[in-house]
């Protein structure tokens, strides 16, 4: 028991010191993931016993946490988000990583001299954004227009793509054409089932929540983790994407009313949190940093970073993004934000369950290429957004809550935001117009409650309670702004 103990102490105590270091990685300016990556790799070299874990336990593990994170980011992106940029999204989540993976793959090919398998599965890694990069760096953090929700929703819906793309390209490995057709089909496959389970199982997942009560409240967030995972496994079974299938169940909850919502979403974003030192961790206690000399490895992965953020993501996607409207300052910003992270890492540990051979140099290059992309790409996202002249504003916690609960679901009561230049931006609240079956019951600015009188003058980013009286009563929506969740 004593020894046991002494683990449990450990552990904790390092599970502290994660949860701390998102302190000190925003007293520095450094993303929180590169953190736990190198802090890992640290560790593993001097103690070499905590690197001992397998490939596939690592997978698991880092796969299982990718699905929470996912799962959880597709919820704070919701439905009326998504829409507003779903075209674009899933334009440059599978044309830009498909253009990513050939010019990542032709650059080490042609500049590096590795050959054309090495090249095409480093590509093909490297090619995906990262969610829990992208989630971590803007979590606290709103940016105003299209650019915020097409980064998140890349960062979702690129990681199946480049999954995919990995598991068909090292299933046609040796197979000559008719594997690659094989694996054509198979890559179109997993997109097609994981989006459907994701589309259809996000619907049911909404019914349940809404129509099936449980005896306690913490029930509530669980039977939401549980039926998230049961949508990763059966989209996984039926070979379609898992990860597909959690985003986008994610997205199509996200903006649906249920008991205990507000619980089931802090829930969710704390286990993300969770999920997310687990993964870079893990994924750092693999890397063996004495090994990245060899072959010049992190000379390789170097200048690939430097390639990929400054010509091959700027140009190829550059060239996928040109249909999209958003105008020179947002095309820059999303472009410098493709943030690469767990899911490259993952990737590389799918090579070695492969027998690929330069397993051990392919990994190490995408480590210090991941590396790269969170430290310098990551930690320059503000100053680039705010260079671009893109709207970027800190978030900041609200930990005391002020409301009531409700044995049924209150009808006709909805949140917003007022948006700069709508009709109550400088409006007193007198002076909207609301009609007697509609009344705004409570503003809050700031973080502070404001007094509601008729001569209340209400400013951008007031977030308003309002009531509508009547069913038929028509939605104040245009009157405000954008809806808020919950």
């Amino acid at each position: 028991m004593g020894t046991f103990g002494l683990v449990v102490l450990v552990v904790a105590v390092a599970a502290l010191a994660a949860v701390l270091s998102n302190r000190i990685s925003s007293r520095l300016r450094i993303p929180a993931p590169v953190v736990f990556l190198v802090c890992a790799a640290v560790a593993s070299d001097l103690f070499p016993g905590l690197g001992q874990i397998s490939p596939r336990a690592v997978q698991r593990i880092v796969t299982v946490a990718l699905a929470i994170v996912l799962f959880d980011g597709g919820m704070q992106v919701g439905w009326r988000r998504f829409r507003t940029a779903a075209l674009p999204v899933l334009w440059i989540g599978v044309a830009g990583t498909l253009a990513t993976a050939a010019g990542v793959a032709a650059a080490a090919h042609w500049l590096f001299h590795l050959d054309w398998p090495a090249a095409l599965v480093l590509g093909t890694a490297l090619s995906p954004t990262d969610p829990a990069v992208v989630f971590s760096v803007l979590g606290r953090r709103e940016v105003k227009g299209r650019s915020g929700v097409i980064l998140e929703g890349e960062s979702g819906a690129n990681d199946p793509v480049g999954i995919a793309l990995m598991v068909a390209l090292l299933s046609a490995s040796g197979a000559g054409g008719t594997g690659f057709v094989s694996a054509a089909g198979t890559f179109f496959l997993q997109l097609a089932v994981g989006g459907a389970v994701g589309i259809g199982g996000g619907l049911l997942l909404g019914v349940f929540m809404r129509r099936v009560h449980l005896p306690g409240e913490g029930l509530y967030a669980l039977r939401v983790l549980a039926g998230a995972l049961v949508l990763y496994g059966a989209a996984t079974v039926a070979h379609g994407s898992g990860f597909l299938a959690v985003f986008v169940a994610g997205i199509v909850i996200g903006d649906q009313r249920a008991p205990y919502k507000g619980e089931i979403a802090r829930f969710h974003t704390a286990l993300s949190s969770i999920a997310e030192i687990v993964v870079f961790v893990v994924l750092g206690l693999t890397v063996n940093l004495r090994t990245l000399a060899d072959g010049a490895a992190w000379l390789i992965g170097l200048g690939l970073a430097v390639l990929l953020a400054l010509i091959i993501r700027p140009v190829l996607v550059g060239l996928v993004l040109l249909p999209v409207k958003l105008s020179l300052g947002e095309r820059i910003f999303v472009l410098w934000s493709g943030l690469k992270g767990a899911v490259p890492i993952l990737l590389g540990t799918f090579v070695f369950s492969s027998g690929q051979s330069g397993a051990t140099r392919i990994y190490d290059i995408i480590f210090v290429a991941v590396a790269f992309s969170v430290l310098v790409q990551g930690g320059l996202v503000p100053w680039v957004a705010s260079r671009c002249r893109v709207p970027m504003r800190a978030v900041e916690p609200t930990p005391w809550g002020l409301g009531l609960r409700f044995a049924e679901p209150p009808r006709g009561l909805h949140r917003y935001r007022v948006s700069a230049g709508s009709k109550a931006d400088g409006s007193a609240v007198g002076d909207l117009g609301l009609g007697k079956d509609m009344w705004i019951s409570f503003v809050l600015r700031h973080g502070r409650p404001v007094q509601v009188r008729s001569s209340t003058v209400l400013e951008p980013e007031d977030e308003v309670l309002v009531q509508l009286d009547a069913e038929g009563s028509a939605n104040p929506g245009g009157m405000f702004g954008r809806p808020e969740a919950g």
